[in-house]
């Protein structure tokens, strides 16, 4: 593992001796799949300013969805030879190959709610499992725990697939609870459209044949709550339920015109100054990952953010 640039040298003219520079910068790659996702773009410029102030060299890329232009960022910063990588909701399965070329190059990489790969130190995430089940049998409790409600899925990610999967989890062991339709995201670049036009084609069909709505994140729910406002519903005529957290959703919570309930937030800034705090104790600093992080995950506590608590996280 690369632990520091090669050293600058200077040669004196007159003579044989010469002396070593200061060692460069540590040069640091920060890639976000998609930052028109408020969460990626926390996550991603948050990274770039905890590494500044450590003095490194930072390079924050967006990928806009791409899984072209992701692949192309990681082989140029991986031929570039940076020495180190922070990726944020990466996807490993689709990037395996770069991942493994970056391990053999000896750059060190750490995701962030991207899921674990052989080929990465760890990802830094909440637990999926537990935030996922809080929010679900929130929804039910809303509607205690009977009636039927709309889901909006979203696949391709492995923290949002997880979600959904405790979702139906929950949903078999309360079989009053029926979904009357859902919808599964599957553009990433155009993702605010795609969820647009499927949720209000389910909202038209079912129009008052549902009393709740969960969305795998928040940027989906956010949608969502315009098209219900847009359908006529009020605040109270159904629950609205997602996961991540972030000022507009916090906001939309306190809103009494808004029909968003709770989410449960995800302190991504926490998260992404833990990632630099572990890339410069690893990477620069010579601590063994193992006696950092025990397992391929670095999990980050949340919390679940509704009417009773909202105040404390709104700035």
């Amino acid at each position: 593992m690369k632990h520091f640039k090669k050293l600058i040298m200077a040669t004196g003219l007159a003579g044989a001796s010469f002396a070593a520079g200061q060692a460069a910068a540590f040069e640091l790659g920060v890639v976000a799949f998609q930052m028109s996702a408020e969460t990626q773009a926390r996550c991603a410029n948050t990274v770039g300013a905890e590494a500044e102030k450590l003095g490194w060299d930072t390079q924050v890329l967006n990928s806009n969805g791409s899984l072209e232009t992701h692949a192309s960022q990681l082989d140029n910063l991986i031929l570039k030879g940076v020495d180190g990588l922070i990726l944020c909701m990466s996807k490993p399965v689709q990037f395996d190959g770069q991942f493994l070329a970056a391990k053999d190059a000896e750059i060190p990489v750490i995701t962030i709610s991207s899921g674990a790969s052989p080929h990465t130190l760890f990802d830094v995430t909440p637990n999926e499992y537990i935030m996922a089940a809080e929010a679900a049998i929130y929804l039910l409790g809303t509607i205690d725990f009977e009636g039927k409600i709309l889901a909006q899925r979203f696949e391709s990610n492995t923290g949002a697939r997880i979600r959904g999967t405790i979702l139906d989890a929950v949903l078999v062991e309360n079989p009053q609870v029926e979904i009357v339709g859902e919808h599964s995201m599957a553009r990433t670049k155009s993702w605010q459209d795609d969820v647009r036009n499927g949720m209000s084609a389910l909202i038209l069909q079912n129009g008052g044949n549902f009393d709740g709505v969960w969305a795998s994140f928040d940027g989906q729910a956010l949608i969502i709550d315009d098209l219900l406002k847009e359908s006529g519903l009020a605040k109270g005529d159904v629950s609205l339920v997602s996961i991540d957290g972030g000022q507009e959703v916090f906001r939309r919570i306190k809103d009494p015109e808004s029909m968003m309930t709770a989410t449960v937030s995800i302190p991504f800034e926490d998260m992404a100054a833990q990632a630099v705090e572990m890339m410069n104790a690893i990477a620069v600093d010579g601590t063994a990952k193992e006696d950092l992080v025990p397992g391929p995950y670095l999990f980050i506590p949340a919390t679940l953010v509704d009417n009773s608590n909202v105040d404390d996280f709104l700035q």
